[in-house]
């Protein structure tokens, strides 16, 4: 199934395209649709459709910058234009742009058909190449390819001088040339630890991001990928490195059973500063060792006082491992103490005694390093009758030290996790008040939570387990059953009220989402 998205500033265009195709009965899902570019961009950005049906000529942002700046941050999406007889230059800008078709106004449905078919057909055919894990294997083996791994290897992990680091770098090709760096760790995971799921993961990645010009990509393990951020301004290369996150995990998880983590450093203003930024993405990623879903994470959602980063006591080694550690290595920690425990039986309540305030203290340290009181989470842990009933024998003590351990590491990931919670809440509280204003969306909801859209757009969804343009209409078509159940309103009124520009485009949504028409949801409560 490929999801289309429409986009036209005549409403009965919008309307012909979107009855024309019987959408439950083909191949196509339809994503959405918008009456020009500016608004199309801001959705697209979250949906992710896999083709774009545009019209040239459109106010705002016409069709070819739409189509040139969607084949810039996802490049897999494949673009169907509509025009006018009289457009022939336009049609020739959108050749070079790359777009997979062009059909001229007016078409007929097997006109529309025909195009669909025919891109669908190459993105089948596309789909193969990249399954296609041998011809992956010799390009990841050939020589040129292992030489600038090596390099760009020993460039991030700080094996190289910086004089000899651009020496070599234009030896090999490479334009390192920028205002400012960024660099995005991602790591393939398959939760069967299906090896030929990574293998295409890896054909898609790269597939995929050969196709950015301020992008250097490598391979620095068989499934940790590198990507190195060029840009010209601090804001432009933060929300570039979101977009090009959102597109890695999105045509990463194309492939069920393998997830990508990506995580995103801090910027820096100079070449040699790379090596600081990896390790910055590094320990990020680090955090989500025990992660079995794709996720982006960036160094300003990881909260310290002092430099941005969770910065634990390294004298502590209890703590230094709690910091990363999963739940399925509770057990190694705590027959590491049952071991102890029988070497000295005869002291039993002595040694059991000291263990578990070791495990008090470290558990105290890391929670105030994630800005929490343990008087607070854990309270009972502080009383010497916690530790002097937790030690009356070893079945109690491996009892209390497992929940102690366990209740930590859920506290630990949900503040990693849920950073942004007071965020989620403000920007839900504005949807639920400005819903009805149809010049409610993605860039005027970030811009109240004093976020860029991209960064917005990517916490919310991962936040939410939805997207914003999701939950936003949920919204809509929550205040329109209201309507329908308790007024006498009209069905186009209703539509404006909640915020649709369109009242067929409400309709459709509206069986969309519940599965009844307007009509049909308001005669249920009719006596």
């Amino acid at each position: 199934m490929y999801s289309v998205f429409i986009v036209d500033d005549e409403h009965i265009v919008l309307e012909g395209i979107r009855s024309t195709i019987d959408w439950e009965n083909s191949q196509f899902t339809f994503a959405g649709e918008a009456s020009d570019g500016e608004l199309a961009l801001s959705m697209i950005h979250e949906m992710k459709p896999d083709i774009l049906i545009t019209d040239i000529k459109m106010p705002f942002m016409d069709g070819l910058e739409l189509a040139r700046i969607l084949k810039k941050i996802q490049p897999w999406i494949r673009i169907i234009i509509l025009s006018g007889h009289d457009e022939f230059e336009y049609a020739k800008a959108a050749i070079s742009i790359g777009v997979e078709d062009y059909i001229l106004k007016p078409f007929t449905h097997d006109d529309l058909l025909k195009s669909l078919n025919k891109v669908a057909a190459n993105l089948d055919k596309e789909k193969k190449q990249l399954s296609d894990i041998s011809q992956l294997k010799e390009e990841l083996e050939s020589n040129a390819a292992l030489l600038k791994n090596k390099f760009l290897s020993d460039l991030v992990l700080g094996n190289l001088p910086h004089a000899a680091a651009m020496q070599k770098a234009e030896t090999l090709g490479l334009d390192f040339i920028s205002h400012y760096y960024k660099i995005i760790i991602n790591e393939l995971r398959s939760e069967n630890q299906n090896r030929n799921a990574i293998q295409e993961a890896k054909g898609r990645l790269i597939s995929l991001v050969k196709n950015w010009t301020d992008v250097i990509s490598f391979f620095i393990g068989p499934e940790r990928n590198v990507c190195i951020l060029k840009g010209n301004s601090i804001d432009d290369i933060d929300n570039t490195s979101f977009d090009y996150a959102e597109a890695i995990e999105h045509i990463v998880s194309q492939r069920l059973d393998c997830n990508v983590i990506s995580s995103i450093s801090k910027t820096v203003d100079h070449f040699s500063q790379l090596p600081e930024c990896y390790n910055d993405a590094d320990k990020i990623l680090q955090m989500t060792r025990i992660w079995n879903k794709s996720r982006i994470l960036s160094s300003d959602d990881v909260k310290n006082s002092s430099d941005g980063q969770i910065s634990l006591q390294d004298k502590d080694p209890l703590v230094d491992n709690l910091k990363y550690a999963g739940k399925n290595e509770i057990d190694t920690i705590i027959t590491h103490y049952c071991d102890i425990l029988n070497d000295n039986s005869q002291s039993f309540t002595v040694i059991a005694s000291y263990l578990l305030v070791d495990v008090i203290m470290a558990v105290t340290k890391l929670i105030e390093e994630l800005d929490g009181d343990v008087k607070e989470i854990m309270p009972e842990i502080l009383q010497r009758s916690f530790v002097e009933k937790s030690v009356q024998n070893e079945g109690i003590f491996i009892e209390n030290v497992r929940d102690i351990l366990t209740r930590l590491l859920d506290y630990r990931d949900s503040r990693i996790q849920g950073r942004y919670g007071d965020v989620i809440i403000k920007a839900k509280a504005y949807i639920e008040k400005n819903y009805a204003s149809q010049d409610t969306c993605l860039s005027t909801v970030a811009d109240e939570v004093h976020l860029s859209p991209n960064h917005f757009s990517t916490i919310f969804s991962q936040e939410c387990g939805i997207t914003f343009i999701e939950f936003l209409t949920n919204v809509r078509v929550e205040a329109a059953k209201k309507f329908l159940k308790e007024t006498d309103m009209k069905g186009s009124d209703i539509a404006y009220e909640c915020g649709f520009g369109d009242p067929h485009y409400f309709s459709f949504i509206f069986k969309k989402t519940t599965g009844l028409s307007p009509r049909e949801y308001k005669n249920q409560f009719v006596n």
